[in-house]
């Protein structure tokens, strides 16, 4: 899916904490080392508020501590770094006022993704503010044949390169999607017509999604943008409706790239 459906409204709380986690792999990613005095002096918090909070991302994997108690980038965060479409380093901090206001506009989550290979990583998310919604997959890697971000951005891609993605063909492991590489040609055409691509279940049963592609200034495809809602009220209908505000926010965060 784009994200598994959360039926249970979120408490105040975690979001602080999820943003002081984010804001710390954010830190890791421009600055490349951190200390404990480091995370407490940049987000105004107790030294063991930051140390519990870079004890978690070690835990998760966007960190790692060297034996100097230095902090530094983990495996999961050089995977984002090192993802087939690098995205620019300002990219989450120019896209997430977008995504909160699509997702106050649309009242459904909202995602940021770029290309790991043939996977598709998920750097942010917002979710939408109704009891049943979707919820973000931020540090998440899918396959990208299967969600309508990775769709959106493999579309992107010239004959070549795209085989290059797949030399044994695509993975057997979802009942809904391309059979085949050929079905998942033919279905990119479609989404090169659109401009945007549809996930019907296929990462998740129960969630549906659009995704288009985000350009920056020079015409380069480097991130993709996705609305994921539960099927149960979201029909094909309602996601060509939802296509295009997202793509008015999808050139919008072009534009700031």
């Amino acid at each position: 899916m784009e994200n598994s459906v959360d039926r249970s409204p979120s408490p105040s709380y975690p979001v602080s904490a999820a943003g002081n986690a984010l804001r710390v792999v954010r830190l890791l990613h421009e600055l490349d080392e951190l200390r404990v005095m480091d995370v407490a002096d940049r987000l105004g918090v107790a030294r063991s508020t930051a140390h519990r909070i870079l004890a978690m991302l070690v835990f998760e994997g966007f960190a790692a501590q060297d034996r100097h108690k230095v902090y530094r980038p983990g495996p999961a965060l050089q995977a984002i770094r090192g993802s087939q479409a690098a995205p620019p380093p300002d990219l989450i901090t120019i896209a997430h006022p977008h995504l909160r206001r699509l997702a106050d506009a649309v009242r459904e989550t909202t995602h940021l993704m770029v290309l790991d290979g043939n996977g598709t990583r998920f750097l942010d998310g917002v979710e939408g503010p109704q009891a049943l919604r979707v919820s973000y997959r931020t540090g998440t890697l899918l396959p990208a044949h299967t969600t309508s971000g990775g769709k959106a951005l493999l579309a992107t891609l010239p004959a070549d390169r795209l085989r290059a993605l797949y030399p044994n063909g695509l993975p057997e492991d979802r009942a809904k999607t391309p059979k085949d590489f050929e079905s998942l040609m033919n279905e990119l055409v479609t989404v090169r017509r659109h401009g945007y691509a549809l996930n019907l279940q296929e990462s998740e049963r129960g969630v549906h999604a659009v995704g288009a592609c985000v350009r920056d200034r020079t015409g380069t495809a480097v991130a993709a943008v996705a609305v994921a809602a539960p099927s149960v009220r979201c029909t094909r209908a309602r996601l060509t409706e939802l296509s295009r505000p997202l793509l008015a926010t999808a050139q919008d965060i072009g534009q700031g790239l």
